[in-house]
């Protein structure tokens, strides 16, 4: 099928499912040796879930300043459209660049009943729920992005009223095309406003659910690396 054709050599469920299956599997067989091996991409990959919480929390933010023009266009008489386009938005670009960084700080709700029935079975039990979360997770992500695919093949556009401008789309189509055409896309982009292609508001729940799998195949690789989950619930005062 078209979905597995081959990325660099290999079906692309071998990139998705068996490298990172096998990852773990490494994590399991060398337990600290690989923890030491991969601190640095932990590191790396923490900065990044705390810059999409951060960004996260900059689209809350915009909601809060859409809601705030709004009600001064309507004390002044003046018509604010795709306001309400823009917040819907700015709310999804929220949660979907917020899931990443809530699960790594305790944020998601995990029913632990069957982990603390048995504490030698603690340990499986934590890593099988972490493997189903994280194959589940990545074909959320893998469909996310086949769902921008679809949606800027069929130029699909927003019923609404919002608008966008051409330069906007043009610097996120650049990075969908080789830089030989970086020029040519430029000369062909107008300084009018269009109708939003769905493509656009899209793109965060793109990007959050990939962010969410890789968190969680990371955090399996910790777990299994550190003997230990890495995931602490929120204290509760």
């Amino acid at each position: 099928m078209r979905d597995w054709q081959p990325f660099l050599g290999l079906p692309l469920w071998v990139w998705l499912f068996v490298f990172p299956s096998l990852l773990a599997l490494f994590c399991l067989w060398q337990g600290p040796r690989a923890a030491r091996t991969l601190q640095p991409v932990w590191r790396i990959l923490d900065l990044i879930y705390k810059a999409a919480g951060a960004l996260a929390a900059c689209f809350m933010v915009l909601i809060l300043l859409l809601i705030i023009a709004q009600m001064i266009a309507r004390w002044s008489s003046l018509t604010f459209h795709g306001s309400t386009e823009y917040a819907g938005y700015a709310m999804a670009a929220t949660s979907f660049f917020a899931l990443a960084y809530t699960l790594t700080q305790g944020g998601h709700i995990r029913v632990s009943v069957l982990l603390n029935l048995n504490r030698h079975t603690k340990f499986w039990l934590d890593v099988l729920a972490m493997f189903i979360a994280a194959v589940t997770a990545t074909y959320f992500a893998r469909y996310a992005i086949k769902t921008n695919i679809m949606s800027e093949m069929l130029n699909d556009r927003t019923q609404g009223q919002d608008y966008v401008p051409e330069w906007l789309l043009t610097f996120f189509s650049m990075f969908a095309n080789s830089p030989a055409k970086w020029g040519e896309l430029w000369a062909n982009t107008g300084s009018d406003w269009v109708f939003t292609p769905v493509w656009l508001p899209q793109l965060p729940m793109s990007v959050g659910t990939v962010l969410l799998a890789v968190a969680i195949w990371d955090y399996l690789t910790r777990l299994l690396a550190l003997r230990e989950s890495q995931i602490h619930a929120e204290a509760l005062e």
